[in-house]
């Protein structure tokens, strides 16, 4: 600390006799609250002044005025003072020296102010100096805060603690800095005037991340409980260092969206939206969002978010694809849901690699950047080409029409299906309408169908021999498989029925005659032999399905059951109902369509042959 010895050198040079009256006092002085302060001062006052009965002076705290009665701060003549100095002041200065230091202990804030000198050298001689040490008591130690700091730009921050008591020496320290990237600290010691200031300097490299952050200086004097502290928020000042829009989406024709753009910086950016070249909206703040009502296909496109607060720029796209209520619905594998492919860690650069890629791995991939200040993403689509596929629903089916064989695909490009026929050396596609050939695309799978009015020859299981291939194929491969036929159910039991029924009819016929001949010979003995049969052919029907010939048949078995019946009845005496004899006695009646009994080639004799009044042509026989 300065000495009061350094005045008395200023005294012997003060010797003209000319001399006014002068005061020298600090201009400026601080101290900390419930410390001391000490107020150099040396006055002077006319050489030709002899001062009567001693040299005395005044200090007077706010007014240099007497008759305005300012506080008495301390007065040599007389322990009379202000009662806020009762016991605080002292005159450390000799004033036959010409020298007026004043010491004030344990001062507070209410000493904050003026303090003026007064010399009373005896008699008239008395005067106060107009000049003035303002004198500023501190609570906490102040710290000296550039004006701008910047990011990524070197900060120095100085905390001052006054050293103007003697009988203490303050020491000072940084508090909440060890989040701080590299701080240094450097000590220093001003004295200027005769007052002293302990100074600490902190030095480093603020981020954006330490915008708000707290930073401390504490002063304190040791073997004491005098503690001063103050805390200040750093304003760090910061380009746009992230900026945060909606992920790319889609939207429907007509519908509305909004745009949402989230900016990072400080001071708040000017958020502009942009589409195009064309500025939509801004706005001067954190966040800006757009809203776009009854979008059309023409705001289909890429928007563009830029933020620029004057330390920099920054902008962050998105795009936005707006669907038309006929387009296509999208891949049925995206709609169940997405699946997370994985995650990484990287600095700058990810690559996806897909080992392998299946028809599954079709569809869209959104990649996502994510750190702890903000994320991004971007969407792309893959696309997955491969060769067709055939599907197990594909096959031949006897059906009542005739045959139907169906064949379906899978591929991308979707696949083109065409029907060969070997033994016929025919190839069926689009442009063949011979075969009711049926197409269809749904996606990338295809169908093809063709239906054959002739089910084919017969083989040796019964079924009918087809012999249909199908051949499908895209840009990436081709390939020909034979269609195995599976017999239709209905047709199946039809074939069954009308096997039993036809085998019923003819066991029928057979039974009847041989009745008939039995009891002829029976009865008659030796019978006439009217009528020769020479290997008559026996004629059935089957089960027909055409309705119209069913009823002309129906129709002539009725005419010549009732003739065979009157046969009988002539011959046996007996109604026309037969009974089953011989094997045919066990097996019960069979309900049948129509059956017809001719003989081909029989021989009559005059008046044993005739037409009926129906037209058809009849036999007649007659016993003897």
């Amino acid at each position: 600390m300065w000495c009061l010895e350094l005045l008395l050198p200023l005294l012997l040079i003060i010797n003209d006799a000319s001399c006014q009256w002068n005061v020298w006092v600090p201009r400026d002085i601080s101290a900390m609250t419930n410390s001391c302060v000490v107020i150099p001062c040396t006055f002077m006052y006319p050489s030709g002044i002899r001062p009567y009965r001693g040299t005395h002076g005044i200090w007077y705290f706010g007014q240099p005025y007497p008759q305005l009665f300012p506080p008495v701060v301390f007065k040599s003549r007389t322990d009379v003072v202000h009662e806020s100095y009762k016991g605080r002041t002292k005159l450390l200065g000799d004033l036959h020296q010409r020298n007026c230091t004043l010491l004030i202990n344990n001062i507070g804030t209410e000493h904050s102010g003026r303090y003026y000198f007064r010399a009373d050298l005896g008699g008239a001689n008395m005067y106060t100096y107009p000049d003035f040490s303002e004198l500023k008591v501190l609570d906490q130690p102040n710290i000296d805060v550039p004006e701008e700091i910047v990011s990524d730009e070197s900060l120095e921050l100085t905390c001052y603690a006054p050293d103007n008591c003697p009988d203490m020496t303050p020491e000072i320290q940084w508090m909440y800095t060890d989040y701080l990237p590299d701080p240094e600290f450097s000590a220093d010691y001003l004295e200027e005037s005769n007052t002293a200031v302990l100074s600490s300097t902190l030095t480093f490299t603020p981020r954006p991340m330490h915008n708000g952050q707290l930073l401390g200086c504490r002063v304190y004097y040791p073997n004491t409980t005098l503690v001063y502290e103050r805390l200040i928020s750093l304003d760090v000042k910061y380009a746009p260092r992230s900026v945060w829009v909606n992920v790319s989406s889609e939207v429907m024709e007509g519908s509305s969206v909004m745009l949402h753009c989230e900016v990072d910086s400080n001071p708040p950016p000017r958020i502009s939206w942009m589409f195009g070249d064309q500025e939509l909206l801004w706005d001067t703040a954190s966040n800006v969002s757009l809203s776009l009502d009854d979008v059309t296909p023409a705001q289909e496109g890429i928007y563009t978010c830029v933020g620029d607060n004057g330390y920099g720029t920054m902008n962050t796209s998105l795009y936005l694809a707006v669907k038309s209520p006929r387009a296509a619905r999208p891949n049925p594998h995206l709609a169940e849901g997405r699946e997370l492919v994985g995650t990484i860690t990287a600095d700058e650069l990810s690559v996806l690699e897909i080992v392998e890629i299946t028809p599954q791995g079709d569809g869209q991939y959104r990649c996502l950047a994510e750190n702890e200040h903000g994320r991004a993403s971007s969407s792309f689509n893959i696309t997955v080409e491969y060769a067709p596929v055939l599907l197990d629903e594909s096959k031949c089916t006897v059906v009542r029409e005739g045959v139907q064989c169906v064949c379906i695909a899978t591929g991308n490009p979707e696949p083109t299906i065409e029907f060969y026929l070997p033994d016929l050396n025919i190839t069926i596609n689009e442009t063949d309408g011979r075969y009711n050939f049926y197409t269809h695309t749904d996606g990338h799978t295809s169908t093809g169908m063709i239906k054959l009015r002739e089910k084919g020859e017969r083989v040796d299981n019964g079924g009918p021999a087809v012999n249909v291939h199908c051949s499908f194929y895209n840009m990436y491969g081709r390939e020909s498989i034979h269609l195995e036929l599976q017999q239709e159910k209905k047709y199946m039991m039809a074939v069954i029925v009308g096997t039993i029924g036809g085998v019923a009819v003819i066991a029928f016929i057979i039974a009847a005659v041989r009745y008939v001949g039995h009891n002829n010979k029976k009865e008659n003995g030796n019978p006439r032999q009217d009528v020769v049969l020479e290997n008559p052919a026996l004629y059935y029907s089957a089960v027909k399905k055409d309705k119209q010939n069913l009823r002309k048949k129906v129709l002539k078995t009725e005419l010549l059951g009732s003739k065979f019946n009157s046969i009988l009845e002539e011959t046996t005496g007996e109604d026309g109902d037969y009974q089953p004899v011989g094997s045919m006695a066990g097996l019960e009646r069979k309900e049948l369509n129509y059956a017809a009994l001719e003989f081909i080639g029989a021989r009559s004799r005059e008046g044993a042959s005739g037409r009926g009044d129906d037209g058809s042509n009849y036999t007649e026989i007659k016993a003897k």
